[in-house]
């Protein structure tokens, strides 16, 4: 079978995670870019990486390129010479996304516009019929992607975005994005060798991705849909050989490792448990009612991990909730790891620890850094 060239995206600052998620699958030819990896790999991997990948966006598969494109006849006359029966049906649906940047064209929307008309033109020239467009559910995603001028055509594989797991019903006003959630486990270094503790736990999202990270257990394994599935290629027996050779590799965690998460809110604690139980993780994680300020360490060894509200939408006083929670982990966690994840980036200097790591990542188009405090009991000269 012939290799594809694909692309996985992500955010920015997980672009080394994922291209290591895709070399232990067993991608070919791996090479980083700006929020993405290019990589290669038969149409069975395709399914894989799809079905697998825990810290990719989505999975694009490119079906055409060309050199510099200057004028929109250029750009009609190559979308309309690629062989779109080979992908979709008349009967079918599709949208066009454009990425990227060229200087030749300024508005994305007549770039769509005008590749639309070159699908549509050709399917009504063969068969005096033509597709639908369908914004929120076409049978086909098409990206346009400019880069140096040039032009990549793909068909997006994944349909709706991977984040979109399948086990999380229920969510609170700020939610943590799952492949970001996935990420900063990754980044964080745990692997399931000791405990973990998110201890402003929202609707556990970072356990429950901590959980499927550290047990290997693919991150679609709850999702129902995939975009590959409306190709006229896809082979249903062959993805579900790819699932079932997945769901061998899942391994349990020792039984002294605990995931616990806290939270005030008893409303949050409520969606947590939803989505645990959707994720069927209640084996594995355990979460309860708790305010983080009142709390202490536990007796056995801790990672922390969390991602505080940094008033995007949430309504706190910054100044001093951050130093509540520097205060906390000074006081009350010492001899601990902890790793939180901010988006306002004036809120850590109120924590009043030096950081021993600082990652810049993106939460949706809000800068943040990723943490790490390196707690010790008494002074770090005495730990020493």
């Amino acid at each position: 079978m012939n290799n594809l060239k694909l692309t996985a995206t992500t955010f920015f600052g997980l672009e080394d995670v994922l291209a290591q998620e895709l070399l232990q699958l067993g991608a070919q030819n791996i090479t980083k870019a700006n929020r993405a990896v290019h990589f290669e790999g038969d149409l069975g991997f395709m399914y894989k990486a799809n079905y697998n990948l825990h810290t990719a966006l989505r999975v694009l598969r490119k079906i055409a390129g060309s050199n510099r494109i200057y004028k929109a006849n250029d750009l009609y006359k190559i979308v309309s010479g690629i062989d779109w029966e080979q992908y979709m049906s008349v009967e079918q649906s599709f949208r066009i996304d454009v990425s990227g940047q060229t200087k030749y064209f300024k508005n994305t929307r007549f770039i769509a516009l005008k590749a639309k008309d070159a699908i549509v033109d050709r399917f009504r020239n063969r068969t005096q019929k033509r597709p639908d467009i369908d914004l929120k559910k076409p049978d086909l995603r098409i990206v346009l992607h400019f880069q140096d001028q040039q032009l990549h055509i793909l068909l997006d594989s994944s349909g709706d975005s991977l984040h979109k797991r399948g086990y999380r019903t229920m969510t609170n006003i700020a939610p943590l994005n799952e492949v970001l959630a996935a990420g900063i486990v990754a980044l964080s270094g745990w692997q399931g060798r000791k405990n973990l503790l998110d201890p402003m736990c929202g609707s556990g999202t970072i356990l429950i991705e901590a959980a499927m990270w550290a047990m290997k257990i693919p991150a679609a394994v709850n999702r129902q849909t995939f975009g590959f599935q409306n190709w006229p290629d896809y082979n249903a027996g062959l993805f579900e050989v790819i699932k079932n050779s997945s769901l061998k590799k899942i391994r349990e965690l020792p039984e002294n490792i605990k995931l616990l998460g806290y939270d005030k809110a008893p409303s949050a604690i409520e969606k947590a448990l939803i989505n645990i139980k959707n994720a069927n993780l209640e084996d594995f994680i355990s979460v309860k009612q708790a305010d983080f300020f009142k709390t202490v360490r536990p007796q056995e060894d801790t990672l922390l991990l969390f991602n505080p509200p940094y008033d995007e939408r949430l309504s706190i006083d910054t100044k001093s909730f951050y130093k509540k929670t520097g205060d906390t982990l000074k006081h009350h966690y010492p001899d601990t790891e902890a790793w939180l994840l901010v988006g306002n980036l004036q809120a850590l200097k109120f924590v009043g620890l030096r950081p021993s790591k600082r990652i810049k990542l993106f939460n949706g188009k809000l800068e943040a850094r990723l943490v790490q405090y390196l707690l010790y009991q008494g002074s770090k000269k005495n730990a020493s």
